[in-house]
């Protein structure tokens, strides 16, 4: 019986992540509460598959949901309007990057020291990546989409490790429309900087 609901919460956590990945593309922001659906799914998922890093970062997603949301509907300010998508500078990038360490080191300490976690280093790394590029998700900044890629490929491998076929699937489709979603940003940018002359 618990195999059973075990595969009907992750199914239902992989197809309310697949439209949570639609609605990012089109920056929609009806993706955080989507989003918030897929954390409460995937806590219990990650929960059984003692990939407590995982697990933690879904309560993560839960308040950065919230923050996003906020972010989102205020616009950008200025004018009110949708808030725009940005590029990363390089004294973000740096400040981006250490916290990642930072976040990598504490967590592995963590899971290695306290906890029965599978493969706690990856779980550590993919985990730290994602709570960055989230942040950036919410500000709207480009190059999260890349973040995202990197963290979506690895952690592709690490649920096919697991058995967790159906997210697997779901990071499959995540590596590839991050790609989808770079361009689509990118391009979305580039309008909104000629039409407003910045």
């Amino acid at each position: 019986m618990n195999w059973i609901i075990n595969h009907i919460v992750e199914i239902i956590g992989t197809l309310s992540g697949l439209l949570f990945l639609y609605l990012e593309i089109k920056q929609n922001k009806w993706l955080w509460p989507v989003g918030l659906l897929t954390s409460a799914m995937y806590i219990y998922v990650f929960f059984v598959a003692k990939l407590y890093a995982d697990m933690s970062l879904q309560f993560y997603y839960v308040f950065i949901s919230v923050y996003g949301w906020v972010l989102w509907s205020r616009g950008d300010n200025q004018n009110k309007k949708e808030l725009p998508v940005t590029k990363l500078n390089r004294p973000l990038f740096l400040m981006l990057f250490v916290s990642s360490m930072l976040i990598y080191a504490i967590l592995s300490y963590i899971l290695v020291n306290y906890t029965d976690g599978a493969i706690p280093y990856w779980d550590a790394f993919t985990t730290a990546l994602s709570i960055v590029a989230t942040w950036m998700l919410a500000r709207k900044i480009l190059e999260q989409w890349l973040v995202w890629v990197l963290v979506n490929t690895v952690s592709l491998g690490l649920y096919i490790y697991k058995g967790l076929y159906p997210t697997s699937v779901l990071f499959f489709f995540y590596t590839v429309l991050a790609v989808v979603g770079y361009l689509q940003w990118k391009k979305d940018m580039l309008s909104y900087q000629a039409v407003s002359g910045n």
